[in-house]
Protein backbone atom coordinates (compact mmCIF):
# COMPACT_ATOMS: atom_id res chain seq x y z
CA UNK A 1 0.00 0.00 0.00
CA UNK A 2 1.10 3.58 -0.61
CA UNK A 3 -0.06 5.90 2.16
CA UNK A 4 0.43 9.65 1.80
CA UNK A 5 -0.14 12.14 4.61
CA UNK A 6 0.05 15.88 5.10
CA UNK A 7 2.03 17.24 8.00
CA UNK A 8 3.23 20.41 9.69
CA UNK A 9 6.53 21.15 11.43
CA UNK A 10 6.88 24.69 12.64
CA UNK A 11 5.55 26.92 9.87
CA UNK A 12 6.18 24.35 7.12
CA UNK A 13 3.37 22.20 5.69
CA UNK A 14 4.37 19.25 3.53
CA UNK A 15 3.24 15.87 2.20
CA UNK A 16 5.11 12.66 2.93
CA UNK A 17 4.84 8.96 2.24
CA UNK A 18 4.15 6.92 5.37
CA UNK A 19 5.87 3.54 5.62
CA UNK A 20 5.84 1.61 8.92
CA UNK A 21 5.36 4.85 10.80
CA UNK A 22 8.29 6.59 9.09
CA UNK A 23 7.82 9.76 7.02
CA UNK A 24 9.53 10.23 3.66
CA UNK A 25 9.19 13.80 2.45
CA UNK A 26 7.52 14.35 -0.91
CA UNK A 27 9.20 16.52 -3.52
CA UNK A 28 7.06 18.07 -6.25
CA UNK A 29 3.30 18.15 -6.78
CA UNK A 30 1.45 15.53 -4.72
CA UNK A 31 -1.16 15.38 -7.53
CA UNK A 32 1.46 15.06 -10.26
CA UNK A 33 4.50 12.77 -10.40
CA UNK A 34 6.27 13.46 -7.11
CA UNK A 35 9.48 11.93 -5.82
CA UNK A 36 10.22 10.99 -2.24
CA UNK A 37 13.32 11.32 -0.09
CA UNK A 38 15.05 8.03 0.62
CA UNK A 39 15.77 8.87 4.25
CA UNK A 40 12.94 9.37 6.75
CA UNK A 41 12.56 12.63 8.61
CA UNK A 42 12.38 12.77 12.43
CA UNK A 43 8.81 12.76 13.71
CA UNK A 44 9.58 14.90 16.73
CA UNK A 45 7.56 18.11 16.51
CA UNK A 46 5.60 16.91 13.45
CA UNK A 47 1.82 17.35 13.56
CA UNK A 48 -0.57 15.33 11.37
CA UNK A 49 -3.00 17.47 9.35
CA UNK A 50 -5.93 16.46 7.18
CA UNK A 51 -4.35 14.67 4.20
CA UNK A 52 -5.60 17.30 1.72
CA UNK A 53 -6.94 20.86 1.86
CA UNK A 54 -9.89 20.59 -0.56
CA UNK A 55 -11.62 23.36 -2.46
CA UNK A 56 -14.89 21.63 -1.60
CA UNK A 57 -16.22 18.81 0.56
CA UNK A 58 -19.04 16.80 -1.00
CA UNK A 59 -21.15 14.36 0.99
CA UNK A 60 -23.38 11.63 -0.40
CA UNK A 61 -26.50 10.79 1.58
CA UNK A 62 -28.51 7.60 2.05
CA UNK A 63 -26.04 5.53 0.05
CA UNK A 64 -26.45 2.38 2.16
CA UNK A 65 -29.94 0.87 2.05
CA UNK A 66 -29.88 -0.09 5.74
CA UNK A 67 -29.08 3.50 6.76
CA UNK A 68 -31.90 4.86 4.58
CA UNK A 69 -34.26 2.45 6.33
CA UNK A 70 -33.13 3.48 9.83
CA UNK A 71 -33.67 7.13 8.85
CA UNK A 72 -37.13 6.30 7.45
CA UNK A 73 -36.14 7.68 4.06
CA UNK A 74 -36.87 6.20 0.62
CA UNK A 75 -33.95 4.82 -1.37
CA UNK A 76 -32.55 7.44 -3.74
CA UNK A 77 -32.79 6.87 -7.49
CA UNK A 78 -29.65 8.97 -8.05
CA UNK A 79 -26.85 10.01 -5.68
CA UNK A 80 -28.08 12.59 -3.18
CA UNK A 81 -25.34 15.08 -2.40
CA UNK A 82 -24.65 18.41 -0.75
CA UNK A 83 -21.65 20.60 0.03
CA UNK A 84 -20.09 20.74 3.50
CA UNK A 85 -18.00 23.70 4.66
CA UNK A 86 -14.24 23.17 4.38
CA UNK A 87 -13.98 24.78 7.82
CA UNK A 88 -15.67 21.68 9.26
CA UNK A 89 -12.52 19.61 8.62
CA UNK A 90 -10.35 18.34 11.46
CA UNK A 91 -7.49 15.80 11.34
CA UNK A 92 -6.95 12.49 13.06
CA UNK A 93 -6.64 13.25 16.78
CA UNK A 94 -8.72 16.42 16.52
CA UNK A 95 -11.58 17.16 18.89
CA UNK A 96 -15.22 17.16 17.76
CA UNK A 97 -17.16 19.99 19.37
CA UNK A 98 -20.91 19.74 20.01
CA UNK A 99 -22.36 23.24 19.42
CA UNK A 100 -25.72 22.68 21.15
CA UNK A 101 -25.78 20.47 24.22
CA UNK A 102 -29.56 19.99 23.97
CA UNK A 103 -29.40 18.74 20.34
CA UNK A 104 -28.86 15.15 19.28
CA UNK A 105 -25.55 14.95 17.41
CA UNK A 106 -24.59 11.68 15.67
CA UNK A 107 -21.45 9.95 14.41
CA UNK A 108 -21.32 8.64 10.82
CA UNK A 109 -18.34 6.60 9.56
CA UNK A 110 -17.63 7.02 5.84
CA UNK A 111 -15.18 6.00 3.13
CA UNK A 112 -13.86 9.16 1.46
CA UNK A 113 -12.74 9.57 -2.16
CA UNK A 114 -9.82 11.95 -2.83
CA UNK A 115 -9.81 13.45 -6.33
CA UNK A 116 -6.40 13.52 -8.01
CA UNK A 117 -7.05 15.28 -11.34
CA UNK A 118 -9.39 17.99 -12.60
CA UNK A 119 -12.45 16.25 -13.99
CA UNK A 120 -15.79 17.12 -15.57
CA UNK A 121 -18.37 14.80 -17.15
CA UNK A 122 -16.47 11.56 -16.64
CA UNK A 123 -18.06 8.13 -17.15
CA UNK A 124 -18.05 5.54 -14.35
CA UNK A 125 -15.74 3.37 -16.45
CA UNK A 126 -13.14 6.15 -16.60
CA UNK A 127 -13.61 7.59 -13.10
CA UNK A 128 -10.75 5.64 -11.50
CA UNK A 129 -8.23 7.62 -13.57
CA UNK A 130 -9.20 10.78 -11.69
CA UNK A 131 -9.10 9.35 -8.16
CA UNK A 132 -5.90 9.80 -6.17
CA UNK A 133 -6.96 7.43 -3.40
CA UNK A 134 -9.14 6.93 -0.36
CA UNK A 135 -9.19 7.88 3.29
CA UNK A 136 -11.49 7.64 6.30
CA UNK A 137 -13.95 10.31 7.36
CA UNK A 138 -16.92 11.12 9.53
CA UNK A 139 -19.98 13.17 8.66
CA UNK A 140 -20.95 14.42 12.11
CA UNK A 141 -24.60 15.48 12.04
CA UNK A 142 -26.81 17.65 14.24
CA UNK A 143 -30.01 15.62 13.88
CA UNK A 144 -32.16 18.24 15.61
CA UNK A 145 -31.32 20.78 12.92
CA UNK A 146 -31.26 18.22 10.09
CA UNK A 147 -34.75 16.95 10.89
CA UNK A 148 -36.11 20.49 11.12
CA UNK A 149 -34.82 21.79 7.78
CA UNK A 150 -35.31 20.84 4.16
CA UNK A 151 -31.58 20.87 3.34
CA UNK A 152 -28.71 19.42 5.35
CA UNK A 153 -25.74 21.74 4.88
CA UNK A 154 -26.10 23.66 8.17
CA UNK A 155 -26.65 20.49 10.22
CA UNK A 156 -23.44 18.96 8.90
CA UNK A 157 -21.11 21.95 8.46
CA UNK A 158 -20.35 23.12 11.98
CA UNK A 159 -16.66 23.50 12.77
CA UNK A 160 -15.09 20.08 13.57
CA UNK A 161 -17.96 18.13 11.92
CA UNK A 162 -15.77 16.45 9.26
CA UNK A 163 -12.92 14.42 10.78
CA UNK A 164 -10.66 13.24 7.94
CA UNK A 165 -7.59 11.04 7.58
CA UNK A 166 -5.07 10.28 8.70
CA UNK A 167 -3.59 9.21 5.34
CA UNK A 168 -4.58 8.62 1.71
CA UNK A 169 -4.20 5.07 0.44
CA UNK A 170 -3.45 5.22 -3.27
CA UNK A 171 -3.38 1.49 -3.99
CA UNK A 172 -6.67 0.02 -2.82
CA UNK A 173 -9.88 -1.38 -4.33
CA UNK A 174 -12.70 0.59 -2.65
CA UNK A 175 -15.51 -1.79 -3.49
CA UNK A 176 -15.17 -4.59 -0.91
CA UNK A 177 -13.89 -3.04 2.33
CA UNK A 178 -15.13 -3.60 5.86
CA UNK A 179 -16.25 -0.30 7.41
CA UNK A 180 -16.71 0.00 11.17
CA UNK A 181 -17.10 2.61 13.87
CA UNK A 182 -16.22 2.08 17.53
CA UNK A 183 -17.54 4.36 20.24
CA UNK A 184 -15.50 4.06 23.43
CA UNK A 185 -14.35 0.65 22.23
CA UNK A 186 -17.88 -0.61 21.47
CA UNK A 187 -18.72 -1.59 17.88
CA UNK A 188 -21.59 0.61 16.65
CA UNK A 189 -21.38 0.42 12.83
CA UNK A 190 -20.30 -2.68 10.94
CA UNK A 191 -20.78 -3.04 7.19
CA UNK A 192 -18.95 -3.34 3.88
CA UNK A 193 -18.53 -0.94 0.98
CA UNK A 194 -19.97 -3.62 -1.30
CA UNK A 195 -23.32 -2.52 0.17
CA UNK A 196 -23.09 0.97 -1.36
CA UNK A 197 -26.10 1.74 -3.55
CA UNK A 198 -23.89 3.89 -5.81
CA UNK A 199 -20.27 2.75 -5.83
CA UNK A 200 -17.30 5.12 -5.81
CA UNK A 201 -16.93 5.30 -9.59
CA UNK A 202 -20.64 6.01 -10.12
CA UNK A 203 -20.50 8.71 -7.44
CA UNK A 204 -17.53 10.48 -9.05
CA UNK A 205 -19.20 10.28 -12.44
CA UNK A 206 -22.49 11.69 -11.18
CA UNK A 207 -20.95 14.55 -9.21
CA UNK A 208 -18.69 15.45 -12.16
CA UNK A 209 -21.73 15.89 -14.39
CA UNK A 210 -22.91 18.63 -12.04
CA UNK A 211 -19.67 20.43 -11.19
CA UNK A 212 -15.96 20.40 -11.96
CA UNK A 213 -13.93 18.43 -9.42
CA UNK A 214 -10.43 19.71 -8.64
CA UNK A 215 -7.35 17.92 -7.31
CA UNK A 216 -7.74 17.51 -3.57
CA UNK A 217 -11.53 17.69 -3.54
CA UNK A 218 -13.11 15.00 -1.40
CA UNK A 219 -16.35 13.04 -1.60
CA UNK A 220 -17.78 11.27 1.46
CA UNK A 221 -19.58 8.22 0.11
CA UNK A 222 -22.25 7.68 2.76
CA UNK A 223 -22.62 5.84 6.06
CA UNK A 224 -24.09 2.42 6.91
CA UNK A 225 -26.66 1.72 9.61
CA UNK A 226 -25.87 1.97 13.31
CA UNK A 227 -25.46 5.74 13.61
CA UNK A 228 -25.92 7.05 17.12
CA UNK A 229 -25.51 10.03 19.43
CA UNK A 230 -22.22 11.32 20.78
CA UNK A 231 -21.42 12.87 24.15
CA UNK A 232 -18.55 14.86 25.59
CA UNK A 233 -15.68 12.54 26.48
CA UNK A 234 -16.46 9.95 23.80
CA UNK A 235 -13.69 8.43 21.72
CA UNK A 236 -14.72 7.61 18.15
CA UNK A 237 -12.64 5.35 15.91
CA UNK A 238 -13.34 4.68 12.23
CA UNK A 239 -11.77 1.48 10.94
CA UNK A 240 -11.91 0.80 7.21
CA UNK A 241 -10.12 -2.23 5.86
CA UNK A 242 -6.74 -1.31 4.42
CA UNK A 243 -6.75 2.24 5.82
CA UNK A 244 -5.13 3.66 8.93
CA UNK A 245 -7.68 4.19 11.75
CA UNK A 246 -9.22 7.64 12.21
CA UNK A 247 -9.54 8.46 15.92
CA UNK A 248 -11.19 11.55 17.40
CA UNK A 249 -12.55 12.56 20.76
CA UNK A 250 -15.65 14.60 21.59
CA UNK A 251 -15.30 17.90 23.46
Amino acid sequence: MAAIGRFQKGDEIFHAKVIDGELYRLRGDVFGSPSFDRKPIPRRGVRTLTPVAPSKVIAIGLNYADHAHEQNKPLPTAPLFWIKATTSLIPDGGKIEIPFADHRTDFEAELCIVIGRRVRNVTPAAAARYIMGYTSAQDISDRTIQNGESQWTRAKSFDTFTPLGPYIETKIDPHDLTIQLFQNGQLRQNSNTNQLIFDCFKVVSFVSTNMTLLPGDIILTGTPSGVGPIESGDQLEVRIQGLAPLVNTVK
